[in-house]
């Protein structure tokens, strides 16, 4: 019998209580959240601006838990050392971003972080071959980047599987991330696709619960997903 996948979650930092912040990270840890997910945007390569580094550094002087820095910006290569230096653990840029894209992923992995690519929705799958076995990560985004709380794209599901069939053949290590939509609705399509990292946002961090009982239905529906629910 196949060993079940682990699959982990990284919570996002764009849907949280600003306010609350440094307790609701602890409340993610506290409840088995295995990255913290940031997303970092310039207001050019998408229409949002938000965290710089030295958000980064204040979140990790806070928390054990490894950041996860998603680089939403133009020329990422500028920005890649000081957010390194600020406490990512991954950094992950755009392939729609970068010109050289080789050359970014070494530059991540020169800096002492992990190294990941994010294809955009209409990014095909070549955008990311060449590289694909130099990455730690690659993130498949499931909504078109730069706002929270977007509903799902369905067609992330095939690019997904084909992904995972990629990943799977070429004996590649690198982890497969999901980020948008992500909810215990649509969970289980992206587990059963090949996900194995799932960046939520407004399912964890919202009014409607604690966080420690958001995570606790995301997982609830990982274990669905793997055949092992209850």
């Amino acid at each position: 019998m196949p060993k079940r996948p682990t699959i982990k979650l990284a919570p996002s930092i764009l849907s949280a209580d600003y306010i609350r912040l440094g307790e609701q990270i602890a409340e993610a840890a506290a409840a088995g959240a295995d990255y913290l997910h940031v997303d970092v945007m310039d207001g050019h390569f998408v229409p949002n601006i938000n965290f710089g580094p030295l958000l980064v550094e204040a979140v990790h002087s806070c928390t054990p838990l490894p950041l996860d820095v998603h680089l939403m910006v133009e020329g990422p290569e500028r920005l890649i050392p000081w957010f390194v230096k600020a406490g990512a653990a991954i950094v992950t840029v755009h392939a729609e971003a970068c010109r050289h894209l080789h050359r970014v992923v070494y530059q991540v992995k020169e800096c002492g972080a992990r190294a990941g690519v994010a294809l955009n929705p209409a990014t095909p799958l070549a955008a990311v071959e060449e590289v694909l076995a130099d990455l730690d990560l690659v993130l498949v985004m499931s909504v078109n980047p730069g706002f929270p709380a977007q509903k799902f794209i369905p067609g992330a599901v095939g690019k997904l599987a084909r992904l995972r069939q990629q990943l799977d053949e070429g004996g590649l290590a690198a982890e497969l991330e999901v980020d948008g939509g992500i909810s215990t609705e649509t969970v289980p399509a992206v587990v059963r696709a090949g996900a194995r990292v799932l960046v939520a946002g407004s399912a964890v961090f919202n009014r409607r619960e604690s966080v420690a009982q958001a995570i606790g239905r995301l997982r609830h529906s990982v274990r669905a997903a793997l055949g092992s629910g209850e």
